[in-house]
């Protein structure tokens, strides 16, 4: 347990922001803003206000897949969540999945006596073999191999995954972020990068008017069933060479790194060094960021509000402190901010500009040291 709050269950977001009323886009959602255990109120539309030129925003370009199919295990109706594509080191043509029980308000439980070797029928008769558990940590996700095309099952009989909190099932459109780009291999994220859904077209223009940057990152999120509360898995990601040079001349020149949610802190984090220098990587991230752990690279933090047993907590701690992050919640909690992937952002500012010590490390950092948490 890390920050000790209860969330009432009506502060759940149900529905995107845009439908609950007329006129409204998606940043029409509320943003807390912090720094340190000062807290303001905003609305998320007056982001461009609240940050500088010289800023720079690491955004994550995973597309949210339509990761959720209807499958039979002998005559019991299930779930597949498909949670992430393996590559070589995991075994060709393996997908991580959890199996769970539908209830017609998204899949609130996780299927029980799974096992190895259990099979499900996908739709157009594809079958799902599951091979070993992915993880010694547990058995929810699994690996598995099928028989069938995954991408194209997903493409004519998926849907985004979606938790019994929200109202209903939503097109895969909602679950897309404005920076997501399609991935060659078929591969994205089994559930939105959620902390860039307010942003629109409108405000990423208006920010690069007034001089903030954009650092493009990707990494592909996998399910976190809201009962597990688990550590994160392995996620692949990459940081591309001229990203890696943007953030480290913003640091240089003292910019502010923030990271748009807490993918882009793990992927990013995952990429630096001891010395703090990021280099281009890519792989698969075991990186689990602590307050002991700390960060290296990132200044700033823009996030949804997460659970109270949620791993994620223990990022936003490793940023801001667990006093501020204690002060923040208490806050939300108190203006009735909503939860979830359809909610309000949180925003996380340094307490003031900090120098780095950087101007000799980035200037002669060589590639030789593996970034940490890639496998």
């Amino acid at each position: 347990m890390t920050t000790a709050v209860r969330v009432p269950r009506e502060l759940s977001a149900r529905v995107p922001a845009e439908q609950r009323g007329p006129g409204l886009d998606r940043d029409a959602v509320r943003l807390l803003v912090s720094r340190g255990t000062a807290v303001s109120h905003h609305g998320f539309a007056e982001l461009p206000g609240l940050l500088r030129a010289g800023d720079l925003l690491v955004v994550n370009t995973s597309p949210t897949l339509a990761a959720a199919v209807d499958g039979r295990v002998g005559h019991a109706r299930v779930v597949v969540h498909f949670s992430a594509r393996g590559d070589a080191s995991h075994g060709a043509g393996r997908w991580a999945v959890e199996l769970r029980e539908p209830d017609g308000n998204g899949t609130t439980r996780a299927r029980a006596g799974t096992r190895a070797g259990s099979e499900v029928l996908l739709p157009g008769g594809g079958l799902l073999v599951l091979e070993e558990p992915l993880s010694p940590r547990g058995e929810r996700l699994w690996w598995a191999r099928a028989t069938a095309d995954v991408p194209e099952v997903l493409r004519e009989y998926g849907r985004p995954v979606r938790y019994s909190y929200t109202e209903r099932d939503q097109p895969l459109s909602v679950y897309q972020t404005v920076f997501a780009l399609p991935s060659d291999d078929g591969a994205g994220s089994a559930e939105m990068p959620s902390a860039a859904r307010p942003f629109t077209a409108r405000l990423v223009a208006e920010l690069v008017s007034r001089g903030v940057q954009f650092a493009p990152i990707t990494l592909h999120t996998g399910v976190s069933s809201p009962e597990a509360h688990e550590p994160p898995y392995a996620e692949r990601f990459a940081v591309p060479a001229a990203s890696a040079r943007l953030i480290n001349a913003a640091r240089a020149a003292e910019g502010r790194v923030i990271a748009v949610g807490t993918t882009a802190v793990r992927a990013v984090e995952s990429a630096a060094g001891a010395d703090g220098v990021v280099r281009a990587a890519e792989g698969w991230t075991e990186l689990v960021v602590t307050p002991e752990r700390g960060v290296r690279v990132v200044d700033g933090l823009l996030t949804g509000l997460h659970e109270p047993e949620a791993s994620h907590l223990l990022m936003l701690e490793a940023v801001a402190g667990r006093a501020a992050v204690g002060r923040s919640y208490a806050e939300a909690l108190r203006g009735r901010y909503l939860w979830h992937e359809f909610g309000d952002l949180h925003l996380i500012l340094p307490e003031s500009s900090r120098r780095r010590g950087l101007t000799q490390s980035i200037a002669t950092a060589t590639h030789r040291e593996k970034p940490e948490g890639a496998m």
